[in-house]
Protein backbone atom coordinates (compact mmCIF):
# COMPACT_ATOMS: atom_id res chain seq x y z
CA UNK A 1 0.00 0.00 0.00
CA UNK A 2 1.20 3.49 -0.81
CA UNK A 3 1.74 6.23 1.73
CA UNK A 4 -0.22 9.42 0.98
CA UNK A 5 1.97 11.96 -0.81
CA UNK A 6 1.00 14.64 1.76
CA UNK A 7 2.27 12.45 4.62
CA UNK A 8 5.65 11.88 2.95
CA UNK A 9 5.92 15.57 1.99
CA UNK A 10 5.33 16.64 5.58
CA UNK A 11 8.13 14.36 6.83
CA UNK A 12 10.49 15.87 4.24
CA UNK A 13 9.38 19.37 5.17
CA UNK A 14 9.85 18.85 8.91
CA UNK A 15 13.33 17.29 8.60
CA UNK A 16 16.35 18.90 6.99
CA UNK A 17 18.56 16.46 5.11
CA UNK A 18 21.49 17.62 7.27
CA UNK A 19 19.51 16.81 10.45
CA UNK A 20 18.98 13.21 9.32
CA UNK A 21 22.46 12.68 7.87
CA UNK A 22 24.26 14.20 10.88
CA UNK A 23 22.92 11.36 13.06
CA UNK A 24 25.53 9.12 11.43
CA UNK A 25 27.93 11.41 9.50
CA UNK A 26 29.96 14.29 10.94
CA UNK A 27 29.15 17.28 8.73
CA UNK A 28 30.88 20.64 8.35
CA UNK A 29 29.28 23.73 6.77
CA UNK A 30 30.84 24.86 3.52
CA UNK A 31 28.97 27.69 1.84
CA UNK A 32 25.38 26.61 1.22
CA UNK A 33 26.26 22.93 1.61
CA UNK A 34 27.57 20.55 4.25
CA UNK A 35 30.46 18.16 3.61
CA UNK A 36 31.62 15.00 5.34
CA UNK A 37 33.26 11.62 4.85
CA UNK A 38 31.23 9.24 2.74
CA UNK A 39 29.14 6.70 4.71
CA UNK A 40 29.28 4.45 1.64
CA UNK A 41 33.07 4.15 1.34
CA UNK A 42 36.17 4.42 3.55
CA UNK A 43 37.88 7.68 2.66
CA UNK A 44 40.20 10.29 4.14
CA UNK A 45 39.14 13.30 2.03
CA UNK A 46 35.44 14.31 2.30
CA UNK A 47 33.50 13.70 -0.93
CA UNK A 48 30.01 13.55 0.56
CA UNK A 49 27.78 16.65 0.30
CA UNK A 50 24.37 17.62 1.69
CA UNK A 51 22.22 20.41 0.33
CA UNK A 52 19.22 21.31 2.51
CA UNK A 53 17.87 23.83 0.02
CA UNK A 54 17.63 21.21 -2.75
CA UNK A 55 16.75 18.45 -0.24
CA UNK A 56 19.32 15.89 -1.36
CA UNK A 57 22.71 14.34 -0.56
CA UNK A 58 25.36 13.35 -3.10
CA UNK A 59 28.46 11.18 -2.74
CA UNK A 60 31.09 11.96 -5.37
CA UNK A 61 33.11 8.85 -4.46
CA UNK A 62 30.28 6.36 -5.11
CA UNK A 63 27.70 8.44 -7.05
CA UNK A 64 25.10 7.65 -4.37
CA UNK A 65 22.40 10.34 -4.46
CA UNK A 66 18.96 10.83 -2.95
CA UNK A 67 16.63 12.27 -0.30
CA UNK A 68 16.22 11.46 3.41
CA UNK A 69 14.26 8.27 2.69
CA UNK A 70 17.00 7.00 0.35
CA UNK A 71 19.70 7.82 2.91
CA UNK A 72 18.04 5.90 5.76
CA UNK A 73 17.26 2.93 3.50
CA UNK A 74 20.86 2.71 2.23
CA UNK A 75 22.73 3.37 5.48
CA UNK A 76 20.47 1.38 7.83
CA UNK A 77 19.38 -1.34 5.38
CA UNK A 78 15.71 -0.40 5.90
CA UNK A 79 12.86 -1.09 3.54
CA UNK A 80 10.90 1.97 2.45
CA UNK A 81 8.12 1.44 5.01
CA UNK A 82 10.66 1.07 7.83
CA UNK A 83 12.43 4.27 6.72
CA UNK A 84 9.12 6.17 6.70
CA UNK A 85 8.26 5.00 10.24
CA UNK A 86 11.76 5.87 11.50
CA UNK A 87 11.70 9.36 9.97
CA UNK A 88 8.11 10.06 11.02
CA UNK A 89 9.11 9.36 14.62
CA UNK A 90 12.14 11.65 14.25
CA UNK A 91 9.84 14.36 12.85
CA UNK A 92 7.44 14.00 15.79
CA UNK A 93 4.59 12.62 13.64
CA UNK A 94 2.18 9.77 14.29
CA UNK A 95 2.93 6.57 12.33
CA UNK A 96 0.66 5.89 9.35
CA UNK A 97 -0.86 2.42 9.91
CA UNK A 98 -3.01 1.99 6.77
CA UNK A 99 -5.99 1.19 8.99
CA UNK A 100 -9.58 2.10 8.11
CA UNK A 101 -9.28 4.98 10.58
CA UNK A 102 -6.17 6.25 8.75
CA UNK A 103 -7.92 6.01 5.40
CA UNK A 104 -10.97 7.81 6.80
CA UNK A 105 -8.75 10.49 8.35
CA UNK A 106 -6.93 10.95 5.03
CA UNK A 107 -10.27 11.40 3.26
CA UNK A 108 -11.40 13.96 5.87
CA UNK A 109 -8.06 15.76 5.64
CA UNK A 110 -8.45 16.24 1.87
CA UNK A 111 -11.97 17.55 2.41
CA UNK A 112 -10.81 19.88 5.22
CA UNK A 113 -7.97 21.20 3.07
CA UNK A 114 -10.31 21.79 0.14
CA UNK A 115 -12.73 23.80 2.34
CA UNK A 116 -9.91 26.00 3.68
CA UNK A 117 -8.27 26.47 0.29
CA UNK A 118 -11.53 27.60 -1.35
CA UNK A 119 -12.38 29.82 1.62
CA UNK A 120 -8.98 31.54 1.73
CA UNK A 121 -8.81 31.97 -2.05
CA UNK A 122 -12.32 33.46 -2.26
CA UNK A 123 -11.86 36.10 0.46
CA UNK A 124 -8.34 36.93 -0.68
CA UNK A 125 -9.67 37.72 -4.16
CA UNK A 126 -12.52 39.71 -2.61
CA UNK A 127 -10.05 41.94 -0.74
CA UNK A 128 -8.03 42.52 -3.90
CA UNK A 129 -10.89 43.12 -6.34
CA UNK A 130 -14.21 43.91 -4.65
CA UNK A 131 -14.71 47.66 -4.84
CA UNK A 132 -17.11 47.55 -1.88
CA UNK A 133 -14.26 46.60 0.47
CA UNK A 134 -12.40 49.92 0.28
CA UNK A 135 -12.60 50.25 4.11
CA UNK A 136 -10.45 47.15 4.54
CA UNK A 137 -7.93 48.31 1.94
CA UNK A 138 -7.79 51.75 3.57
CA UNK A 139 -7.11 50.10 6.94
CA UNK A 140 -4.18 48.15 5.47
CA UNK A 141 -2.88 51.29 3.75
CA UNK A 142 -2.93 53.13 7.08
CA UNK A 143 -0.91 50.25 8.54
CA UNK A 144 1.66 50.78 5.74
CA UNK A 145 0.71 47.51 4.01
CA UNK A 146 0.17 47.29 0.27
CA UNK A 147 -0.85 44.75 -2.36
CA UNK A 148 2.53 42.98 -2.21
CA UNK A 149 2.09 42.01 1.46
CA UNK A 150 -1.58 41.08 0.92
CA UNK A 151 -0.57 38.70 -1.87
CA UNK A 152 2.45 37.24 -0.09
CA UNK A 153 0.47 36.33 3.05
CA UNK A 154 -2.81 35.76 1.16
CA UNK A 155 -4.64 38.14 3.50
CA UNK A 156 -8.40 38.33 2.96
CA UNK A 157 -11.39 40.24 4.28
CA UNK A 158 -14.85 38.91 5.15
CA UNK A 159 -17.71 41.38 4.97
CA UNK A 160 -20.23 41.62 7.81
CA UNK A 161 -23.01 39.67 6.09
CA UNK A 162 -21.28 37.04 3.95
CA UNK A 163 -23.06 34.11 2.27
CA UNK A 164 -20.16 31.84 1.28
CA UNK A 165 -21.56 29.08 3.50
CA UNK A 166 -24.42 28.50 1.05
CA UNK A 167 -21.99 28.12 -1.83
CA UNK A 168 -19.87 25.56 0.06
CA UNK A 169 -22.93 23.43 1.03
CA UNK A 170 -23.26 22.50 -2.65
CA UNK A 171 -19.99 20.52 -2.31
CA UNK A 172 -19.57 19.75 1.42
CA UNK A 173 -21.83 18.57 4.24
CA UNK A 174 -22.93 20.96 6.98
CA UNK A 175 -21.09 18.75 9.50
CA UNK A 176 -17.79 19.05 7.57
CA UNK A 177 -18.16 22.83 7.35
CA UNK A 178 -18.87 23.19 11.08
CA UNK A 179 -15.98 20.84 11.96
CA UNK A 180 -13.63 23.11 9.97
CA UNK A 181 -14.17 25.82 12.65
CA UNK A 182 -15.03 28.43 10.01
CA UNK A 183 -18.75 28.37 10.81
CA UNK A 184 -21.01 27.90 13.81
CA UNK A 185 -24.76 27.57 14.36
CA UNK A 186 -26.69 30.54 15.79
CA UNK A 187 -29.07 28.65 18.09
CA UNK A 188 -31.65 31.48 18.21
CA UNK A 189 -31.88 32.18 14.49
CA UNK A 190 -31.11 28.60 13.47
CA UNK A 191 -28.67 29.76 10.80
CA UNK A 192 -24.95 29.11 10.24
CA UNK A 193 -22.70 32.12 10.71
CA UNK A 194 -19.15 32.77 9.57
CA UNK A 195 -16.87 33.03 12.60
CA UNK A 196 -14.60 35.69 11.03
CA UNK A 197 -17.23 38.00 9.53
CA UNK A 198 -16.21 41.67 9.62
CA UNK A 199 -12.52 40.78 10.00
CA UNK A 200 -9.29 40.69 8.07
CA UNK A 201 -8.20 37.07 7.87
CA UNK A 202 -4.63 35.75 8.02
CA UNK A 203 -4.31 32.14 6.78
CA UNK A 204 -2.39 29.93 9.21
CA UNK A 205 -0.58 27.35 7.08
CA UNK A 206 0.93 24.05 8.09
CA UNK A 207 4.65 23.56 7.59
CA UNK A 208 4.00 22.49 3.98
CA UNK A 209 2.22 25.77 3.19
CA UNK A 210 -1.40 24.50 3.19
CA UNK A 211 -4.07 26.57 5.02
CA UNK A 212 -5.39 24.78 8.13
CA UNK A 213 -6.73 27.66 10.25
CA UNK A 214 -7.27 31.42 10.34
CA UNK A 215 -6.47 34.41 12.49
CA UNK A 216 -8.91 37.28 12.30
CA UNK A 217 -8.58 40.99 13.19
CA UNK A 218 -11.32 43.60 13.44
CA UNK A 219 -10.68 46.84 11.57
CA UNK A 220 -13.12 49.01 13.57
CA UNK A 221 -12.74 50.14 17.17
CA UNK A 222 -15.43 48.05 18.84
CA UNK A 223 -14.85 47.45 22.55
CA UNK A 224 -17.33 44.59 22.74
CA UNK A 225 -15.36 42.49 20.22
CA UNK A 226 -11.96 40.86 20.72
CA UNK A 227 -9.32 42.53 18.56
CA UNK A 228 -7.94 39.15 17.42
CA UNK A 229 -9.53 35.70 17.28
CA UNK A 230 -8.16 32.38 16.03
CA UNK A 231 -9.79 29.28 14.61
CA UNK A 232 -10.87 26.84 17.33
CA UNK A 233 -8.83 23.65 17.57
CA UNK A 234 -9.92 20.94 15.13
CA UNK A 235 -8.78 17.44 14.19
CA UNK A 236 -6.19 19.03 11.91
CA UNK A 237 -5.24 22.20 13.78
CA UNK A 238 -3.64 22.38 17.23
CA UNK A 239 -2.59 25.87 18.33
CA UNK A 240 0.37 24.64 20.39
CA UNK A 241 1.81 22.69 17.45
CA UNK A 242 1.76 25.41 14.80
CA UNK A 243 3.34 28.81 14.17
CA UNK A 244 2.19 31.54 11.81
CA UNK A 245 4.54 31.99 8.80
CA UNK A 246 6.75 28.98 9.62
CA UNK A 247 6.10 27.61 6.13
CA UNK A 248 7.85 30.65 4.59
CA UNK A 249 10.40 31.42 7.33
CA UNK A 250 11.83 27.88 7.45
CA UNK A 251 13.08 28.28 3.87
CA UNK A 252 15.51 30.95 5.13
CA UNK A 253 17.24 28.58 7.56
CA UNK A 254 19.96 27.80 4.99
CA UNK A 255 20.97 31.49 5.01
CA UNK A 256 20.13 32.63 8.54
CA UNK A 257 20.70 30.96 11.90
CA UNK A 258 18.16 33.00 13.90
CA UNK A 259 14.38 33.45 13.93
CA UNK A 260 12.21 36.13 15.58
CA UNK A 261 9.24 34.81 17.52
CA UNK A 262 6.64 37.58 17.88
CA UNK A 263 3.10 37.83 19.26
CA UNK A 264 0.90 38.83 16.32
CA UNK A 265 0.20 38.35 12.63
CA UNK A 266 0.66 42.06 11.94
CA UNK A 267 4.11 41.91 13.58
CA UNK A 268 5.18 39.17 11.16
CA UNK A 269 3.74 41.01 8.15
CA UNK A 270 5.23 44.37 9.24
CA UNK A 271 8.69 42.88 9.75
CA UNK A 272 8.52 41.11 6.39
CA UNK A 273 7.52 44.33 4.62
CA UNK A 274 10.67 45.95 6.06
CA UNK A 275 12.93 43.13 4.87
CA UNK A 276 12.97 40.96 8.02
CA UNK A 277 11.37 37.77 6.76
CA UNK A 278 12.69 35.38 9.42
CA UNK A 279 9.78 35.88 11.81
CA UNK A 280 6.96 33.67 13.10
CA UNK A 281 4.13 34.24 15.58
CA UNK A 282 2.60 31.95 18.17
CA UNK A 283 -1.16 31.65 18.02
CA UNK A 284 -2.60 33.38 21.05
CA UNK A 285 -1.44 30.73 23.54
CA UNK A 286 1.59 30.33 25.77
CA UNK A 287 4.71 29.13 23.98
CA UNK A 288 4.82 25.32 23.95
CA UNK A 289 7.61 22.71 23.96
CA UNK A 290 6.43 21.55 20.53
CA UNK A 291 6.83 25.04 19.05
CA UNK A 292 10.36 25.39 20.46
CA UNK A 293 11.37 21.93 19.21
CA UNK A 294 9.94 22.71 15.77
CA UNK A 295 11.91 25.97 15.53
CA UNK A 296 15.05 24.17 16.74
CA UNK A 297 14.77 21.85 13.73
CA UNK A 298 15.54 24.85 11.50
CA UNK A 299 17.24 27.61 13.51
CA UNK A 300 20.02 27.80 16.12
CA UNK A 301 18.87 31.02 17.83
CA UNK A 302 15.24 31.79 18.72
CA UNK A 303 14.80 35.51 19.54
CA UNK A 304 11.54 36.04 21.41
CA UNK A 305 10.34 39.61 20.81
CA UNK A 306 7.01 40.38 22.44
CA UNK A 307 5.27 43.75 22.83
CA UNK A 308 6.93 46.38 25.01
CA UNK A 309 4.10 46.57 27.55
CA UNK A 310 3.22 44.77 30.77
CA UNK A 311 1.25 41.96 29.08
CA UNK A 312 4.12 41.44 26.61
CA UNK A 313 6.61 41.22 29.47
CA UNK A 314 4.44 38.67 31.34
CA UNK A 315 4.07 36.61 28.17
CA UNK A 316 7.87 36.70 27.72
CA UNK A 317 8.42 35.48 31.29
CA UNK A 318 6.01 32.57 30.79
CA UNK A 319 7.77 31.76 27.52
CA UNK A 320 11.20 31.86 29.23
CA UNK A 321 10.25 29.54 32.09
CA UNK A 322 8.56 27.11 29.73
CA UNK A 323 11.17 27.07 26.97
CA UNK A 324 14.39 26.98 29.03
CA UNK A 325 13.92 23.25 29.54
CA UNK A 326 14.51 22.71 25.80
CA UNK A 327 17.82 24.64 25.80
CA UNK A 328 20.73 22.73 24.24
CA UNK A 329 24.46 23.50 23.85
CA UNK A 330 24.20 24.13 20.11
CA UNK A 331 20.96 26.15 20.41
CA UNK A 332 20.16 29.55 21.94
CA UNK A 333 16.98 31.22 23.15
CA UNK A 334 17.15 34.99 23.56
CA UNK A 335 14.74 37.79 24.49
CA UNK A 336 14.38 41.23 22.97
CA UNK A 337 12.37 43.88 24.82
CA UNK A 338 11.19 46.86 22.78
CA UNK A 339 10.57 50.33 24.24
CA UNK A 340 7.30 50.76 26.14
CA UNK A 341 4.13 50.82 24.00
CA UNK A 342 6.02 49.56 20.94
CA UNK A 343 5.49 46.26 19.14
CA UNK A 344 7.73 44.82 16.40
CA UNK A 345 5.40 46.13 13.68
CA UNK A 346 5.29 49.73 14.97
CA UNK A 347 9.00 49.80 15.85
CA UNK A 348 10.27 48.57 12.50
CA UNK A 349 7.91 50.87 10.57
CA UNK A 350 9.21 53.89 12.50
CA UNK A 351 12.90 52.98 12.56
CA UNK A 352 13.55 50.61 9.64
CA UNK A 353 15.30 47.27 9.25
CA UNK A 354 18.88 48.36 10.03
CA UNK A 355 17.89 50.01 13.30
CA UNK A 356 15.86 46.94 14.32
CA UNK A 357 18.80 44.62 13.57
CA UNK A 358 21.22 46.89 15.49
CA UNK A 359 18.77 47.13 18.39
CA UNK A 360 18.66 43.31 18.46
CA UNK A 361 22.46 43.02 18.57
CA UNK A 362 22.78 45.54 21.38
CA UNK A 363 19.79 44.69 23.55
CA UNK A 364 18.95 40.99 23.27
CA UNK A 365 19.28 38.99 26.49
CA UNK A 366 20.08 35.30 26.80
CA UNK A 367 17.25 33.36 28.41
CA UNK A 368 19.21 32.69 31.62
CA UNK A 369 20.11 36.39 31.94
CA UNK A 370 16.47 37.42 31.56
CA UNK A 371 15.23 34.92 34.17
CA UNK A 372 17.91 35.93 36.67
CA UNK A 373 17.26 39.63 36.10
CA UNK A 374 13.50 39.22 36.56
CA UNK A 375 13.68 37.34 39.86
CA UNK A 376 16.45 39.56 41.18
CA UNK A 377 14.06 42.53 40.87
CA UNK A 378 11.53 40.65 43.07
CA UNK A 379 14.13 40.04 45.79
CA UNK A 380 14.72 42.00 48.98
CA UNK A 381 18.08 42.09 50.75
CA UNK A 382 17.26 39.70 53.59
CA UNK A 383 18.02 36.00 54.18
CA UNK A 384 14.44 34.78 53.69
CA UNK A 385 14.01 36.59 50.38
CA UNK A 386 17.44 35.44 49.12
CA UNK A 387 16.61 31.84 50.06
CA UNK A 388 13.35 31.99 48.08
CA UNK A 389 15.27 33.59 45.19
CA UNK A 390 17.88 30.82 45.11
CA UNK A 391 15.27 28.08 45.51
CA UNK A 392 13.29 29.41 42.53
CA UNK A 393 16.37 29.60 40.30
CA UNK A 394 17.42 26.06 41.26
CA UNK A 395 13.93 24.81 40.42
CA UNK A 396 14.07 26.48 37.00
CA UNK A 397 17.57 25.15 36.25
CA UNK A 398 16.49 21.63 37.23
CA UNK A 399 13.77 21.60 34.54
CA UNK A 400 16.46 21.73 31.79
CA UNK A 401 16.65 18.41 29.97
CA UNK A 402 20.25 18.65 28.72
CA UNK A 403 22.64 17.84 31.59
CA UNK A 404 25.50 20.01 30.32
CA UNK A 405 23.33 23.09 29.92
CA UNK A 406 21.63 22.39 33.27
CA UNK A 407 25.05 22.39 34.95
CA UNK A 408 26.17 25.70 33.45
CA UNK A 409 22.86 27.51 33.94
CA UNK A 410 22.85 26.51 37.62
CA UNK A 411 26.49 27.59 37.99
CA UNK A 412 25.66 30.92 36.34
CA UNK A 413 22.74 31.49 38.74
CA UNK A 414 24.77 30.56 41.83
CA UNK A 415 27.75 32.64 40.74
CA UNK A 416 25.52 35.70 40.25
CA UNK A 417 23.90 35.13 43.66
CA UNK A 418 27.38 34.92 45.21
CA UNK A 419 28.16 38.35 43.72
CA UNK A 420 25.09 39.74 45.51
CA UNK A 421 26.20 38.24 48.84
CA UNK A 422 30.02 38.63 48.92
CA UNK A 423 30.15 38.55 52.75
CA UNK A 424 28.97 34.92 52.72
CA UNK A 425 32.10 33.92 50.80
CA UNK A 426 34.72 35.83 52.82
CA UNK A 427 35.70 32.81 54.92
CA UNK A 428 36.17 30.66 51.83
CA UNK A 429 38.84 32.81 50.21
CA UNK A 430 41.71 30.75 51.58
CA UNK A 431 40.47 27.71 49.67
CA UNK A 432 41.06 27.28 45.97
CA UNK A 433 37.72 27.56 44.20
CA UNK A 434 37.64 26.76 40.51
CA UNK A 435 35.80 29.52 38.75
CA UNK A 436 32.69 28.20 37.05
CA UNK A 437 32.38 28.73 33.36
CA UNK A 438 29.57 31.11 32.48
CA UNK A 439 26.93 29.98 30.03
CA UNK A 440 28.29 32.39 27.42
CA UNK A 441 31.39 30.20 27.12
CA UNK A 442 29.43 26.96 26.95
CA UNK A 443 28.86 27.20 23.21
CA UNK A 444 32.59 27.72 22.60
CA UNK A 445 33.35 24.72 24.84
CA UNK A 446 30.75 22.68 22.97
CA UNK A 447 32.16 23.59 19.55
CA UNK A 448 35.69 22.65 20.67
CA UNK A 449 34.55 19.34 22.16
CA UNK A 450 32.43 18.51 19.10
CA UNK A 451 35.58 17.57 17.17
CA UNK A 452 36.42 14.92 19.80
CA UNK A 453 34.99 11.42 19.42
CA UNK A 454 33.24 9.53 22.21
CA UNK A 455 36.24 7.22 22.44
CA UNK A 456 38.67 10.12 22.91
CA UNK A 457 36.52 11.61 25.67
CA UNK A 458 36.36 8.23 27.42
CA UNK A 459 40.16 7.91 27.13
CA UNK A 460 40.57 11.42 28.56
CA UNK A 461 38.43 10.34 31.52
CA UNK A 462 40.66 7.31 32.10
CA UNK A 463 43.88 9.35 31.94
CA UNK A 464 42.39 12.10 34.16
CA UNK A 465 41.35 9.48 36.74
CA UNK A 466 44.80 7.87 36.75
CA UNK A 467 46.73 11.16 36.94
CA UNK A 468 44.65 12.30 39.88
CA UNK A 469 45.14 9.00 41.76
CA UNK A 470 48.74 7.99 40.95
CA UNK A 471 49.58 6.60 44.41
CA UNK A 472 46.41 4.49 44.55
CA UNK A 473 46.99 3.01 41.10
CA UNK A 474 50.71 2.41 41.72
CA UNK A 475 49.57 -0.05 44.38
CA UNK A 476 47.02 -1.60 41.99
CA UNK A 477 48.84 -1.35 38.68
CA UNK A 478 47.34 -4.61 37.39
CA UNK A 479 43.99 -2.79 36.98
CA UNK A 480 45.28 -0.56 34.16
CA UNK A 481 47.98 -2.71 32.53
CA UNK A 482 45.70 -4.36 29.97
CA UNK A 483 43.34 -1.52 29.13
CA UNK A 484 43.26 -0.95 25.39
CA UNK A 485 43.18 2.61 24.03
CA UNK A 486 42.45 3.56 20.43
CA UNK A 487 43.93 7.05 19.96
CA UNK A 488 47.65 6.92 19.27
CA UNK A 489 48.69 9.88 21.43
CA UNK A 490 46.58 8.65 24.38
CA UNK A 491 48.13 5.17 24.02
CA UNK A 492 51.59 6.70 24.35
CA UNK A 493 50.59 8.68 27.47
CA UNK A 494 49.14 5.56 29.13
CA UNK A 495 52.27 3.51 28.30
CA UNK A 496 54.48 6.24 29.78
CA UNK A 497 52.39 6.38 32.98
CA UNK A 498 52.44 2.58 33.38
CA UNK A 499 56.22 2.51 32.82
CA UNK A 500 56.75 5.21 35.50
CA UNK A 501 54.38 3.47 37.94
CA UNK A 502 56.24 0.18 37.49
CA UNK A 503 59.56 1.84 38.42
CA UNK A 504 58.33 1.92 42.01
CA UNK A 505 59.39 5.55 42.45
CA UNK A 506 57.01 8.09 43.89
CA UNK A 507 55.71 10.10 40.94
CA UNK A 508 53.65 13.23 40.34
CA UNK A 509 51.89 14.56 37.24
CA UNK A 510 54.73 17.10 36.86
CA UNK A 511 57.37 14.35 36.86
CA UNK A 512 55.64 12.66 33.90
CA UNK A 513 56.86 15.55 31.72
CA UNK A 514 53.76 15.46 29.52
CA UNK A 515 53.23 18.01 26.77
CA UNK A 516 51.43 20.97 28.41
CA UNK A 517 48.89 21.32 25.57
CA UNK A 518 47.96 17.64 25.82
CA UNK A 519 47.65 17.88 29.59
CA UNK A 520 45.46 20.98 29.30
CA UNK A 521 43.25 19.24 26.76
CA UNK A 522 42.73 16.23 29.04
CA UNK A 523 42.00 18.47 32.03
CA UNK A 524 39.57 20.56 29.99
CA UNK A 525 37.54 17.88 28.25
CA UNK A 526 37.60 14.80 30.51
CA UNK A 527 33.87 14.36 31.34
CA UNK A 528 34.70 12.47 34.55
CA UNK A 529 36.18 15.54 36.26
CA UNK A 530 32.68 16.70 37.23
CA UNK A 531 31.98 13.37 38.96
CA UNK A 532 35.45 13.11 40.47
CA UNK A 533 35.04 16.39 42.35
CA UNK A 534 32.96 14.67 45.01
CA UNK A 535 34.83 11.35 45.16
CA UNK A 536 38.46 12.34 45.62
CA UNK A 537 38.81 10.82 49.09
CA UNK A 538 36.98 7.55 48.56
CA UNK A 539 39.25 4.81 47.14
CA UNK A 540 36.40 2.34 46.72
CA UNK A 541 34.42 4.75 44.53
CA UNK A 542 37.55 5.57 42.49
CA UNK A 543 37.99 1.84 41.80
CA UNK A 544 34.34 1.58 40.74
CA UNK A 545 34.76 4.49 38.33
CA UNK A 546 37.90 2.88 36.89
CA UNK A 547 36.02 -0.39 36.39
CA UNK A 548 33.17 1.45 34.60
CA UNK A 549 35.58 3.22 32.23
CA UNK A 550 37.49 -0.02 31.54
CA UNK A 551 34.22 -1.76 30.70
CA UNK A 552 33.17 1.05 28.37
CA UNK A 553 36.52 0.97 26.54
CA UNK A 554 36.25 -2.81 26.22
CA UNK A 555 32.82 -2.34 24.67
CA UNK A 556 34.26 0.21 22.23
CA UNK A 557 36.81 -2.43 21.22
CA UNK A 558 34.05 -5.04 20.82
CA UNK A 559 32.00 -2.59 18.79
CA UNK A 560 34.87 -1.89 16.38
CA UNK A 561 35.59 -5.60 15.98
CA UNK A 562 31.88 -6.34 15.44
CA UNK A 563 31.69 -3.65 12.74
CA UNK A 564 34.72 -5.15 10.99
CA UNK A 565 33.24 -8.66 11.13
CA UNK A 566 29.83 -7.44 9.94
CA UNK A 567 31.49 -5.80 6.98
CA UNK A 568 33.48 -9.00 6.29
CA UNK A 569 30.37 -11.18 6.66
CA UNK A 570 28.45 -9.03 4.15
CA UNK A 571 31.23 -9.82 1.67
CA UNK A 572 32.01 -13.51 2.32
CA UNK A 573 28.79 -14.78 4.01
CA UNK A 574 30.99 -17.40 5.68
CA UNK A 575 29.77 -19.50 8.62
CA UNK A 576 33.11 -19.01 10.42
CA UNK A 577 32.75 -15.22 10.26
CA UNK A 578 29.14 -15.50 11.41
CA UNK A 579 30.12 -17.63 14.43
CA UNK A 580 32.89 -15.19 15.39
CA UNK A 581 30.39 -12.38 15.12
CA UNK A 582 27.89 -14.24 17.31
CA UNK A 583 30.51 -14.83 20.02
CA UNK A 584 31.54 -11.16 20.08
CA UNK A 585 27.91 -10.05 20.36
CA UNK A 586 27.47 -12.40 23.31
CA UNK A 587 30.43 -10.75 25.03
CA UNK A 588 28.98 -7.33 24.23
CA UNK A 589 25.68 -8.28 25.88
CA UNK A 590 27.45 -9.62 28.97
CA UNK A 591 29.37 -6.35 29.34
Amino acid sequence: MKYPKEYLDEIKTRLKVSTVVSKSVTLKKRGKEYVGLSPFKNEKTPSFTVNDEKEFYHCFATSEHGNIFDFVMKTQNFKFGEAVKHLAQLAGMQPYMFSKQDEEREKKWKEYLSIYTQYVDFYHEELLKNEVLSNARDYLKNRSLGKEEVKKFKIGYIEKNPNFFDKLTKEFSEQALVESGLFYLDEKKKIYLERFRGRLIFPINNISGQPIALGGRIIEKLDYLAKYINSPETSFFKKGSNLYNLDLARKLSNKLDHIYLVEGYMDVVGLSKNGIENAVANLGTSLTDKQILTLNQFFDDIIICFDGDESGYKAALRAAENSIKELRPEKQISFLFLPDKEDPDSYVNKNGKDNFVDFTKQRKLSIHQFIFSHYKKQTENNPSSMAIFEKKLREIANTIKDDLIKKYVLEYFLEKIAELTPHLNQNKKKFYVKKAKTLDSTKKHFNESKSLTGVELKEFSLLYLIMNNLALLQANIYLIENIKLFTEVNKQILELIIQKLKSGEQITVESLNLDKQLLDKINKFAPIKHILKNKTENDHEIMELLEDISRDLMNYDLEFRIQELESKFSRDMSETTFNELKELKKKQNIN
